[in-house]
């Protein structure tokens, strides 16, 4: 079969491509032993719900879903499976579940091994996270498969004249929660209707973050009274914009938290920065008294710092893509980013409801920024649309809940 025949290609590229990539190596060595960790973690009495993430993106989408699973139904156990190092490094300690370790190679072997030894009850696998072998081993072993937050586009192999087998596979979920009305259609079209349309599940999670946000005294001794703006998950790109005005902008404050923390970026920074910086690692109380700049030179504070700024900028929009925009809209403030935004369903949201401002380059910027420096009421509702985004979109867990039945 071709598929299997591409799976077995690319488990041999990836076994070389580790030899030079210390982050392949990695996944390499975690998926040999998911397997061991499956012997002696899995209980065998116990029913297991089966998430599956590509990185940490994807989990945290999941989460919402597992936590309010662990709320409502505490007999049951959940194994966390990540396919990227990027999502399993990060959370391979997450409390949350009973059992996190690598998802093997979709090769018909490995799948049956994963499986008898998981024995899951249910499984869930998040947004793009399409496995044949697997799909079809749980499909023929009955076992209930739900496809969560997926998004669909008719550029997809599934909706091509060659991708025709290959669609067969969504026909194993047991029932996909999709984000929106064009997913629907499209599944339709190729004879795909067990779904849902419940939106995102990371509106859901950006709420309870913002519920758990972290008070960060030093950030709130370093804001003051003062106008302040967030740069988060920032590159070169970004800061080449925003920080000539910052330098000519006294009336503002500004925090930066790259999307990259080394000793060369952090130095590129303060390098282009005319007035005092400190970083927050070293910082003490006389230096943030004196700084109108705070970098934020560590991580997992991000999402509580967007609650100090009066405006947000997003990196990542004149590279690849931009970053999380919901982290800081659900603070009720503007979101200013980048133009290659075009396949994040929620930058397209903001940008319609007034809550996200997209920029073209440092003189849409520096335009925007008069605005909201000048004008309180333009300020204030850019700001309350953001938040309301947030808001009117939740709820896509409560949904999904109502129809998985546990």
């Amino acid at each position: 079969m071709v598929y299997n025949l591409f799976t077995h290609l690319y488990a041999g590229a990836v076994r070389i491509t580790a030899l030079f990539n210390k982050k392949v190596a990695k996944m390499v060595k975690g998926e040999k032993e998911a397997f061991t960790v499956l012997k002696e973690k899995i209980d065998p009495k116990a029913k297991y719900l089966w998430f599956h993430a590509a990185s940490l993106g994807e989990f945290e989408q999941g989460r919402p879903i597992i936590e309010e699973i662990r709320r409502r139904y505490p007999e049951y156990k959940i194994l966390q499976t990540f396919f990227s190092p990027s999502g399993y490094e990060v959370r391979k300690d997450y409390k949350g579940a009973d059992v996190v370790c690598y998802l093997p190679l979709d090769t018909p072997r490995r799948v049956k091994r994963f499986i008898d030894l998981a024995h899951p009850y249910m499984a869930f696998f998040i947004k793009y996270e399409f496995w044949k072998n697997y799909l079809d081993e749980l499909h023929s072993r009955r076992i209930p498969v739900y496809s969560v937050s997926s998004i669909f586009r008719p550029k997809q192999i599934f909706f091509r004249w060659y991708g025709s087998s290959y669609k067969n596979v969504l026909k194993c979920f047991t029932h996909l929660f999709v984000q929106n009305q064009e997913s629907v259609e499209l599944l339709k079209g190729i004879g795909v209707t067990n779904t849902s349309i419940v939106g995102d599940t990371r509106f859901d999670r950006v709420l309870e973050i913002c519920r758990q946000a972290k008070d960060l005294p030093l950030v709130e001794k370093f804001k003051g009274d003062a106008l302040t703006m967030v740069a988060g998950s920032s590159w070169a790109p970004d800061e080449d914009i925003f920080i000539p005005y910052f330098n000519a902008h006294p009336e503002m404050k500004l925090i930066i938290a790259p999307h990259v923390i080394d000793e060369g970026h952090l130095k590129e920074i303060v390098g282009k920065l005319k007035r005092p910086v400190v970083r927050y690692t070293q910082a003490s109380e006389e230096d943030i008294n004196k700084a109108d700049c705070l970098i934020i030179d560590c991580f997992g504070l991000l999402s509580s710092i967007y609650r100090y700024g009066e405006i947000s900028y997003i990196g990542g929009g004149f590279g690849v893509s931009i970053h999380n925009t919901l982290e800081a809209a659900v603070y009720g403030i503007p979101v200013i980013f980048g133009p290659n935004n075009y396949k994040f369903r929620e930058a397209q949201g903001l940008k319609a409801c007034g809550g996200g401002l997209e920029i073209q380059g440092a003189d849409d910027f520096n335009r925007y920024m008069d605005r909201l420096l000048t004008d309180k009421a333009y300020l204030a509702e850019t700001g309350k649309q953001a938040g309301a985004y947030v808001s009117d979109n939740a709820g896509a867990v409560e949904k999904i809940m109502r129809t998985v039945k546990l």
